[in-house]
């Protein structure tokens, strides 16, 4: 799976969110400035060449759901990024936030508890 544009991600985030919809559901929940309906049909082809959305058809009309689940393409992502950016070492993406005053203590030990109830 390839990374989406922001566009592209824009559009799966309503489609994750509305779980199916034909082209003019999605484009009622894009913000303004709205795209025109026949960009917004074209991006929706695109993300369906990438094996990310589907659709049921119904005579001329499409009805587009996400194939991608957001956990699935999140994790994707994630892991992209840790290796880009931090070495895959989630101590370098901590402290980078830390850093950054981005995370709170509290967060902090929220994460810690994270993990250590995950290590159980």
């Amino acid at each position: 799976m390839e990374k989406l544009t922001n566009k592209e991600e824009e559009i799966m985030h309503i489609l994750w969110k509305l779980q199916k919809g034909f082209i003019n559901d999605i484009l009622a929940e894009m913000p303004e400035p709205k795209p025109h309906y026949n960009t917004l049909s074209t991006l929706v082809r695109i993300l369906e060449e990438k094996g990310v959305v589907a659709y049921k058809a119904y005579g001329k009309s499409h009805q587009y759901y996400p194939v991608v689940t957001m956990e699935a393409y999140r994790s994707m992502f994630m892991e992209e990024t840790m290796q880009k950016y931090f070495d895959n070492s989630f101590s370098n993406l901590v402290n980078f936030f830390v850093k950054d005053k981005q995370v709170s203590q509290k967060e902090l030990n929220e994460i810690l508890s994270i993990i250590e109830k995950n290590k159980q």
